[in-house]
């Protein structure tokens, strides 16, 4: 019998047993801060590059950002997907396949990231060039993404790692491990852009740096023999059929950030197209603006899909049906608090990121108001895709995420504008999750019988 707990406040950290009101929030509070942080110190650099080195650098910043976080994006998807199989089998008590399992996912992602970093490099000019960047815009895209591209290997194993804290019964680790990137980071910022003048390529360099720290850290910790955790770095071959389940399980988390970065490429050129380099902008600052609040959600996620994944191994039918009725209550407790805070917060966080610029700021704080409203019901959307892949299914959680953001959003972005003007970019992703939320409904309704929840 392999039991491990570890206290977060007053409550126990582990997959096992039941899971309550109380249990699940103070159980998700270090993933969530985990991802808070990691979202915040994104956010300090658009803060430095917005203030310290200007508009293009800060459209250029946002321009190419989406195109290096696809392929960064692929870490995530070998953790997400990755870490519900290895809760799984430990839900089926076989913990020396898990971490067999775990080891093999690591090294995979890691082996993903050298392979994508040169072609990524090479081909950098001409996919800026591809995404409308022109003039000063191209050459500073091209500077950032090389940058960024050079620290790839750290971001994806920061981003894979992210998802197997809590599967590890440790997710304190994370929030440390956040922290600690955090501050690396806005003090890298400081001393790159303010003292040492190197601007946007100071940006993109504080950020890699703090990645290797949220990224190479965790191997030295799983591969050490004091390791306390569940889960530990081992000897292991590549398996063909379970990488290609974690990546298959975690497809719909890939799916969900690519359309994510994709969508930010539709609309950074309707944008362009337009209001110009100020539409871009207002865009980037509302985009900061919703990774804190979506860190929230995706925090909690990470702290749930595990859970569900040990219970279904275990065939635990009841306390599923309890992890599903009591997340859905949280979330849409939590989402209208959100709404309510970025409605209020709209005008000083527009003042923060472009208030040097009275007309950019009006126009961000309008578009933050509107794009905002989202978030009352886009946690439970995110959850559906999060709930699908905790229980294995891989294939529903990637058609839920894909559809909400390449069918639904996507048609939007285009559709809405040509009937409400400009405001209709903004309504865009309240129309799609208003959509999403009638499919996961649906989704989860209809698959009770197949899970016996």
């Amino acid at each position: 019998m392999h039991e491990k707990h570890y206290l977060c406040g007053s409550m126990d950290i582990s997959l096992s047993g039941h899971y309550g009101y109380r249990r699940l929030a103070v159980s998700s509070v270090p993933s969530i801060l985990m991802m808070l942080v990691g979202s915040i110190y994104s956010v300090v650099d658009g803060i430095f590059v917005s203030n310290f080195v200007g508009t293009t650098a800060f459209a250029a910043l946002n321009i190419i950002w989406p195109a290096v976080m696809i392929i960064g994006a692929l870490g995530l998807m070998v953790g997400t997907g990755g870490s519900a199989i290895v809760s799984i089998t430990m839900g089926q008590r076989d913990y020396a396949r898990a971490n067999r399992y775990f080891s093999m996912l690591i090294r995979f992602t890691l082996l993903l990231s050298v392979i994508f970093m040169i072609p990524l490099l090479v081909f950098m000019e001409p996919l800026a060039r591809a995404l409308g960047a022109e003039g000063e815009t191209l050459r500073q895209c091209v500077i950032y993404g090389r940058i960024c591209t050079v620290g790839l290997p750290a971001f994806m194993l920061q981003m894979c790692f992210q998802s197997f804290y809590m599967t590890a019964e440790k997710p304190q680790l994370g929030t440390a491990l956040s922290i600690a990137c955090a501050v690396t980071n806005m003090v890298l910022d400081a001393l790159f852009i303010i003292v040492f003048k190197w601007g946007l390529a100071g940006a993109a360099a504080a950020s890699m740096l703090a990645c290797c720290v949220g990224g190479f850290y965790p191997l030295w910790y799983f591969h050490n023999r004091r390791n306390r955790s569940s889960l530990k770095l081992v000897p292991a071959r590549f398996e063909k059929k379970v990488l290609s389940r974690a990546s298959s399980n975690g497809l719909s988390e890939y799916v969900g950030n690519i359309s994510f970065n994709i969508l930010a490429i539709c609309y950074n050129l309707q944008l362009l197209k337009m209001m110009g380099e100020n539409g871009v902008a207002a865009y980037s600052v509302l985009l900061y603006f919703g990774y804190i609040f979506a860190a929230i959600f995706i925090g909690y996620n990470i702290t749930v899909t595990p859970i569900i994944g040990f219970n279904y191994g275990s065939e635990n039918t009841a306390e599923l049906k309890s992890l599903l009725r009591h997340s859905v209550t949280l979330l849409l407790v939590l989402g209208a608090i959100m709404t309510l805070v970025s409605e209020l917060a709209a005008g000083p966080a527009a003042r923060l990121f472009v208030g040097y610029d009275p007309e950019l700021c009006d126009l961000t704080k309008h578009a933050i108001r509107l794009y905002m409203l989202s978030f009352f019901i886009a946690g439970i959307n995110l959850f559906t895709s999060a709930w699908f892949t905790g229980l294995g299914n891989g294939k529903v959680s990637a058609i839920v995420a894909f559809i909400r953001n390449l069918v639904f959003e996507l048609g939007f972005v285009f559709l809405l504008p040509a009937i409400l003007g400009p405001d209709g970019i903004w309504l865009a992703v309240d129309a799609a999750d208003l959509c999403c939320l009638i499919l996961g409904t649906a989704l989860i309704l209809g698959y009770r019988k197949t899970y016996g929840y």
